[in-house]
């Protein structure tokens, strides 16, 4: 069992090879459908799996054929891995698409939607000129 600095260093490495790979090393078409960027590796204890999360900018269709892509592309980023990295053994590698990105804006923009609904329904400031209580006269 390797330690969790040893984990999460190899976990990195992975990171930083598989992006170099997104980049310019898999020539499969259907990765470059939708915009990629490695969001995350775990790797487990033993070294020998790893999930690398992406994630993938654009509509489903592109996010779809961009995955088959990167699923088909599993077997040449392990070996690639393989000639990059010194491990006795090369983890199995599984791409997972990482939905944290777009899920937090998703958040972002329900925040502003509401943001402005309270300011809009907000009572305007009153009209005679009284700018000193800024509305410290409600009661919660």
């Amino acid at each position: 069992m390797a330690t969790n600095r040893r984990v999460s260093r190899v976990a990195s490495l992975i990171k930083r090879e598989v992006s170099q790979m997104l980049m310019s090393g898999i020539k499969d078409d259907r990765v470059g459908m939708g915009m990629v960027s490695v969001t995350d590796v775990e790797v487990s204890g033993d070294l020998q799996h790893a999930k690398i999360f992406v994630s993938i900018y654009g509509n489903d269709e592109a996010k779809a054929i961009t995955m088959d892509g990167l699923q088909s592309a599993t077997h040449y980023v392990r070996s690639e891995l393989g000639h990059r990295m010194r491990l006795r053994r090369t983890p199995e590698v599984a791409f997972v698409e990482d939905e944290g990105i777009e899920r937090g804006s998703r958040v972002l923009s329900l925040i502003n939607q509401l943001s402005q609904k309270r300011q809009a329904t907000a009572t305007p400031p009153s009209a005679d000129g009284d700018e000193e209580t800024d509305g410290d006269d409600e009661q919660d």
